[in-house]
């Protein structure tokens, strides 16, 4: 797998046949190792290694509706009350992070409500603080760290 813009983690790999998989921390299992999963489980260790976010509170490929539809996001992170507080958008690294993306993941959040949106294909991030009551939007230089967003 391609080496990525996010730190190295241990991570546990598995083959069968031709299908490599790799061990999902949250869901305690092995998952098909895809492009969009290898930057996925970065972002995970990341947030619990690095920021400091709590792995109960990570949430992975949570459904949602929109528009009468049932809708996957990748990642959310919840604070302490169970409130959605950091949605997160992963895509393959060969996926540019285009506007196309930002307006797919804010329009998710549309209906999620969390106050922080990252999209990240694992080689560029953009970080967001979204101040729902102002509709204003403002970029961030990295992902808070869970207790400066949690106090």
């Amino acid at each position: 797998m391609q080496e990525l813009n996010l730190p190295p983690f241990d991570y546990k790999l598995t083959q069968s046949g031709e299908t490599i998989y790799i061990w999902d921390v949250l869901r305690r299992k092995q998952v098909v190792l895809t492009p969009e999963e290898w930057v996925r489980q970065h972002v995970v260790h990341y947030l619990i290694n690095h920021r400091g976010y709590p792995k109960g509170l990570l949430s992975l490929e949570r459904g949602h509706r929109y528009n009468q539809r049932q809708k996957r996001t990748d990642l959310w992170a919840l604070g302490p009350d169970g409130t959605p507080l950091l949605l997160v958008e992963c895509k393959r690294p060969t996926v540019p992070i285009t506007a196309a993306v930002a307006q797919q993941a804010a329009t998710y959040n549309q209906t999620i409500g969390a106050p922080l949106l990252l999209l990240t294909n694992g080689l560029q991030h953009f970080c967001w603080r979204v101040n729902f009551e102002q509709r204003t939007n403002e970029m961030l230089s990295e992902v808070p760290a869970y207790g400066e967003v949690v106090k």
